[in-house]
């Protein structure tokens, strides 16, 4: 699945207001760049999305049927 389909499947599935959802299509579209980009970029990038990514903290708490 590239950034296209996945940021497709996020509005289907009315994803926009789910952060964990932006986070998977800012990593895919990352993947996607690696080849264009620095290593330092990427590592920069990807060390911003991981600290987005533990600052939801438990998102998932109580709706862990709905989710997973």
């Amino acid at each position: 699945m590239d950034s296209k389909d996945l940021a497709q499947y996020i509005e289907a599935k009315d994803g926009i207001s789910k952060p964990w959802l932006l986070v998977q299509l800012r990593l895919k579209k990352l993947q996607e760049r690696r080849s264009e980009i620095s290593a330092e970029e990427y590592m920069t990038e990807l060390t911003d999305l991981h600290k987005d990514l533990m600052n939801l903290g438990e998102w998932w708490l109580g709706i862990e049927d709905e989710v997973f």
